[in-house]
């Protein structure tokens, strides 16, 4: 008797959550795993450097618009990767650079 009771109350907390996957399709999926994913992205932008911080291995660019974010314009401070890096980014020069995010935070992983 028991096991039919918990088998009839364990199909009925079963049933709402299978009639509200029922209707669903990849459109309506939380799309948290799409931008878990584009973390490892590769992103490409254009700036002038304004600030170097050698000691943190930071540097803050004003760049243009970052479509792969869809970022507008703006200045923000990015670490880099690698402190050797700091070398091609002056302050005042113009910048092709590559980044990823990593956490909250945005590593310059290439210069050009």
């Amino acid at each position: 008797m028991k096991r039919i009771v918990f088998t009839l109350f364990a199909a009925l907390l079963a049933v709402p959550a299978f009639a509200q996957m029922k209707g669903m399709d990849m459109k309506d999926m939380d799309m948290k795993m799409e931008k878990k994913g584009a973390k490892g992205t590769v992103h490409k932008a254009t700036g002038v450097v304004t600030q170097v911080d050698a000691d943190k291995g930071k540097v803050t660019i004003k760049h243009g618009p970052v479509q792969s974010m869809k970022w507008p314009a703006m200045s923000m401070t990015f670490t880099v990767k690698d402190k050797a890096l700091l070398e091609k980014l002056p302050k005042d020069k113009k910048v092709d650079f590559e980044f990823r995010q990593q956490g909250k935070d945005y590593i310059i992983t290439g210069v050009k």
